[in-house]
């Protein structure tokens, strides 16, 4: 798999993107890498993002954030991780960590029995209101692994 050419800049250095050009953003806690991996989203997707990122804010406002993995990770504080999204060539994957104990639960089935998707493609809308209920509810479940692990 060939790497896409440098993309935009974080902490002035370019950013290369990957496979399906994913930002490659060095993991790090806080939003500064969240924001650095948003702005590095190519095109539309960058889009999505910053919608994605704004709606979470607004529903859980004490939001804790990472890069992870080339991921944004959101989570709550000592409760753990319970979204991320990923970038790929024809769409945006959100991750829900336990999405099958929402409701109704986001519509894309995994290999493992808790996880659920969300993916986003260029020319699709975005129940905003929906979004934002499952990031209340996920929140409120035990997540995946600990914010600062």
């Amino acid at each position: 798999m060939a790497r896409a050419p440098a993309g935009p800049k974080a902490g002035g250095k370019p950013v290369r993107l990957l496979s399906g050009g994913n930002p490659q953003i060095a993991k790090g806690g806080g939003d500064g890498p969240v924001q650095a991996y948003i702005e590095a989203m190519p095109d539309w997707r960058r889009d999505v993002g910053r919608r994605l990122d704004a709606i979470i804010v607004r529903a859980l406002p004490q939001v804790t954030k990472a890069v992870k993995w080339n991921s944004p990770f959101y989570g709550v504080e000592g409760n753990g991780w319970f979204l991320s999204f990923h970038t790929f060539t024809s769409y945006v994957k959100v991750t829900f960590f336990r999405g099958a104990a929402l409701t109704p639960p986001p519509p894309g089935a995994s290999k493992h029995p808790d996880v659920r998707y969300l993916d986003i493609r260029r020319d699709d809308a975005l129940d905003e209101a929906q979004f934002a209920d499952w990031v209340r509810q996920a929140a409120a479940l035990p997540g995946y692994l600990a914010p600062g692990k």
